[in-house]
């Protein structure tokens, strides 16, 4: 009996052994069962995008971009949607720790009443704001009476609104992230005398830290593009509550040229902000 040496073995990597450095993969031939629906779906995405560049007004752009107004609705598009991830990351982030590492009665509840906002109606979400947290509203009432804060139909409101549908986002691609992550790393800092704090702190966050900077990014993009909540529980008040998706839509009525071009502005930043980030952080996770 003659005995294999490891140059055999890799000499024969159909049997098993090593495949050379050289050597070619073989090619997978994709079924026409899968190819045609995979390009109809990619046709059906992409088409409206083409659409929009297609029917730009290129040689007016400038022009329009100049307009005050558009800059107005972006600043304050950008302003907001920054400040709803903040309030989504402060929030957020803890609460997909409880659903993640805690047992209790009532988390699958829980967890359907936090991803609600995702299947929800938008404007539904915005009713349901004003009632919660307007003037007569549940919450709203008391903010207004205890500490003079009225929520609905300023730029806070506007935070608040993004907030809410943007949440989800986050919660879900952290609550993913902890549930793949290793808990021998926390009950470790745990041995050693941290308190769950600090070891979540410590430990926790950095293992997680590419989870939670997909889900801020989704959020961001979410708050970004969102109308049916904002225009329902802020109104559309240029300079206030007008954001860029409320200026398309109030420009689509009288102008729709401009409605196209604040369309390419609001695609623009999404794309940039999205294909800067992809790479560094939600390719991490």
């Amino acid at each position: 009996m003659t005995s294999r040496t490891p140059s055999d073995a890799a000499a024969r990597p159909g049997r098993g052994g090593p495949r050379r450095p050289g050597a070619r993969r073989p090619r997978r031939g994709v079924p026409p069962a899968l190819l045609l629906p995979a390009l109809l779906g990619l046709a059906f995405l992409v088409l409206p995008l083409v659409g929009l560049l297609v029917r730009a007004p290129w040689s007016d752009l400038p022009r329009q971009l100049a307009d005050p107004q558009v800059w107005q609705a972006l600043r304050l598009s950008l302003t907001t949607a920054t400040a709803a991830t903040a309030v989504v990351l402060v929030l957020g982030v803890p609460l997909a720790w409880l659903l993640a590492r805690t047992e209790f009665p009532g988390r699958r509840l829980l967890r359907a009443l936090v991803t609600l906002p995702l299947v929800l109606p938008p404007v539904v979400g915005g009713v349901a704001l004003l009632l919660a947290l307007g003037r007569n509203g549940i919450a709203g009432r008391w903010l207004d009476s205890a500490f003079g804060i009225t929520l609905p139909f300023t730029t806070a409101g506007v935070v608040v609104a993004e907030a809410f549908v943007a949440m989800p986002f986050l919660v879900i691609s952290v609550e993913g992230t902890l549930r793949a992550a290793d808990p021998r790393y926390e009950e470790a800092a745990a041995t050693l005398g941290a308190s769950r704090l600090t070891a979540f702190r410590r430990v926790t966050l950095p293992l997680i830290a590419p989870g939670v900077a997909a889900g801020a990014v989704l959020a961001w993009a979410r708050a970004l593009g969102e109308f049916g909540a904002t225009i329902t529980f802020a109104g559309n008040f240029p300079g206030r509550t007008q954001t860029m998706p409320l200026a398309v839509y109030l420009a689509l009525q009288d102008d729709p040229e401009a409605a196209v071009t604040l369309s390419l502005v609001l695609l623009a930043v999404s794309v940039t902000v999205l294909a800067a980030l992809r790479d560094r952080w939600t390719a991490a996770a």
